[in-house]
């Protein structure tokens, strides 16, 4: 059986170093965001495709709000 600590008859070269802090951190920020990145995009072949049908469906709502919204520029039905 190996032995893979300098304490227990390894050599040091074989013992894993534990990076700074702030490098711990950062190294732990990129792979947080590549996981929301994988969730995100789960299951979709092509997410710019997605992400520009969704803009394109906003900018569409937008321009229906203004329009829509100017008062009495629509269809009136009278009852009776």
């Amino acid at each position: 059986m190996g032995m893979c600590l300098p304490c227990l008859g390894g050599t040091a070269e074989d013992a894993v170093e534990t990076p700074d802090p702030e490098t711990r951190r950062r190294q732990l920020a990129e792979a947080a965001e590549k996981r929301q990145k994988e969730n995100v995009s789960r299951g979709i072949k092509n997410p710019e495709s997605v992400e520009r049908k969704k803009k394109k469906q906003e900018e569409m709502e937008k321009n229906a709000g203004s329009m829509g919204g100017g008062g009495g520029g629509g269809l009136r039905w009278q009852v009776g």
